[in-house]
């Protein structure tokens, strides 16, 4: 195999669904930061060598998105070679039964295209071990929409999965569920009395009433196996949620 151009690197965590075997881990990418559209337009000017302006080529993009969202909302499906998009519709319905935005939702659903699945030729991964095993968030799903490491839907449920994600602890202050702004960094804390379950391995919360844009999820407890941890720990969830306007 030729020398890959790009090189993922992954840590090991246990398997939440083979517990069973204390051998079997599944692996997770090692994520960088989030690029935004003006962060890729740039690349590909420095990097990529783009013979037009970043800005150019970010108004272009911007105003490509706006009208594939168009389009997505007219009930088109969108391939782009890269990825391909469709509306969908979750909730159940019963015959005669029309649409209720109390119990119906529509969302996106985004996949990668053939363009994108080619240049996984050109991907070697690197497992860089067993990650430490203290608290991480593995996904998260918003109960609204049933969104899934993606959207989220204030003031309704938001189910949080991982391991050693339990709220205890004696640092009442410090301990708890996070959402932290990505715009502002301010962070905002649920409140005690919005956290629905409380398992080690399962958190459901209320969402805070959220503003519009990007939000990122913590988790900071003392939760362990054994004896309370003294100092809290933090897992911080690698993935950018949204708030929709």
């Amino acid at each position: 195999m030729a020398t890959a151009l790009h090189r993922l690197k992954a840590w090991l965590y246990p398997n939440l669904l083979t517990k069973e075997d204390p051998n079997d881990y599944v692996a997770r990418v090692e994520s960088e930061r989030s690029l935004s559209v003006d962060d890729i337009c740039e690349s590909a000017v420095t990097r990529g060598g783009a013979d037009i302006p970043a800005a150019s080529m970010a108004h272009a993009v911007n105003l490509f998105l706006k009208e594939m969202a168009y389009r997505l909302c007219d009930g088109f499906a969108v391939n782009t070679g890269w990825l391909t998009g469709a509306a969908s519709i979750r909730g159940n319905f019963k015959k005669g039964e029309t649409y209720d935005p109390a119990k119906h939702t529509v969302l996106f659903e985004f996949h990668q295209g053939s363009l994108l699945r080619k240049e996984l030729e050109n991907v070697s991964v690197e497992i860089l071990g067993v990650a430490d095993s203290g608290a991480v968030i593995d996904r998260v799903v918003d109960a609204k929409t049933g969104s899934v490491n993606d959207v989220l839907t204030p003031n309704r449920n938001l189910k949080i999965f991982g391991q050693k994600i339990r709220i205890a602890g004696d640092k009442t202050e410090e301990i708890g569920v996070y959402f932290i702004s990505l715009g502002t960094a301010d962070p905002q804390k649920v409140d005690d009395s919005d956290i629905v379950v409380n398992n080690p391995s399962e958190l459901i919360v209320v969402i805070p009433q959220l503003s519009a844009g990007p939000w990122q999820l913590q988790v900071v407890t003392q939760f362990t196996t054994g004896s309370p941890l003294k100092e809290p720990r933090t897992a911080l969830f690698d993935k950018t949620l949204t708030v929709t306007a």
